[in-house]
């Protein structure tokens, strides 16, 4: 590229044909809107929320797209145009894929018994873009979901499908290479970036400052993580911060051997690190690391203290120290 000249991007033109084209046509919910459904996804969450229980009761809003999903077995419904997008960039080299982000409107309460049918769209693919995981194109998808032929919620989902960057150490003369070089940085894993959106965002500039804020609802004082636009316990969109205690136990844990990730092992090698769902002194839980003792020594009930830990130059995370003592 001379100065003054901008490349031509010949693939994107050929992916933004394939804008406004469907990606599912006439689909069907599997199952109706049923109570047990909505009983294990409230367990699941930790929501109590009366309205999702009893005579009268509604899905919470977020199932929205459990009610489209095909499970195992898939769906029948998906359009050929998704399908060749997907060839296009697979055939271009962006073989690997990551889910990025999702949005969802809802427009009428789900009730047991309500029929699921949908449509979606290819909504917009984006030019070109180089990000840590490698050099790759946006693909977001519009599902417009209806109940009993009325309008039900929007639910919009985005993939990223890349090249994965080379390895350190790889030499590349492909523009895509340099780029990649460029955003790996520091020789060594990096972690993903959070998604910061206007719902959280004032959480994120918390831990910048290094200080964990946990929602609290101004109508009923009911503290909740991670944050949401409004209150489960009494519906308001009312809310204040408080800043945590830092003290917190464990209440669930998990520790990852596979796949290897150096950037979540304290030692950078990959090997084995301990996931914990951590209950703060505050009556929340939230999902972080637990550093200090070998990940077999992490334990239900072991008491954590609260850290901020500076991953790489430009990511602090909330993480907790736990004692074998």
């Amino acid at each position: 590229m001379t100065d003054g000249q901008v490349v031509r991007d010949e693939l994107y033109e050929r992916l933004r044909a394939y804008e406004g084209r469907p990606a599912a046509t006439a689909g069907v919910g599997k199952d109706l809107v049923n109570e047990p459904m909505i009983r294990h996804w409230c367990e699941a969450m930790g929501d109590a929320h009366p309205a999702y229980g009893g005579p009268g009761a509604v899905a919470p809003p977020t199932m929205l797209q459990a009610w489209t999903m095909g499970g195992l077995s898939g769906h029948t419904d998906r359009s050929g145009a998704y399908d060749e997008l997907s060839g296009l960039l697979d055939r271009a080299g962006y073989t690997s894929v990551v889910a990025t982000d999702c949005e969802q409107e809802y427009l009428r309460p789900l009730r047991p018994g309500d029929r699921i049918t949908f449509d979606a769209v290819i909504e917009a693919v984006s030019e070109r873009k180089t990000t840590k995981l490698g050099t790759g194109y946006f693909v977001t998808t519009r599902m417009d979901i209806r109940a009993r032929d009325e309008p039900a919620g929007t639910h919009r989902f985005r993939i990223l499908k890349y090249r994965p960057a080379k390895p350190k150490g790889t030499a590349s003369t492909s523009p895509e290479g340099r780029d990649a070089a460029v955003v790996r940085g520091a020789d060594r894993a990096l972690r993903s970036r959070p998604v910061i959106n206007r719902d959280n965002a004032g959480f994120w500039e918390g831990v910048a400052a290094h200080r964990l804020l946990i929602q609290r609802c101004t109508a009923c004082a009911t503290p909740r993580f991670p944050w949401l636009p409004g209150c489960n316990a009494c519906g308001s969109a009312e809310w204040d911060a408080v800043e945590a205690s830092g003290e917190g136990t464990v209440f669930s844990h998990v520790v990852m051997h596979h796949p290897p990730f150096p950037a979540f092992s304290e030692d950078g090698e990959g090997g084995p690190y301990a996931v914990a769902l951590i209950e703060l002194a505050e009556g929340v839980r939230m999902v972080s690391n637990v550093l200090g003792v070998p990940c077999d020594k992490v334990r239900v009930g072991m008491p954590v203290r609260l850290e901020f830990l500076r991953t790489d130059p430009g990511l602090v995370l909330p993480v907790f120290r736990g004692s074998e003592g």
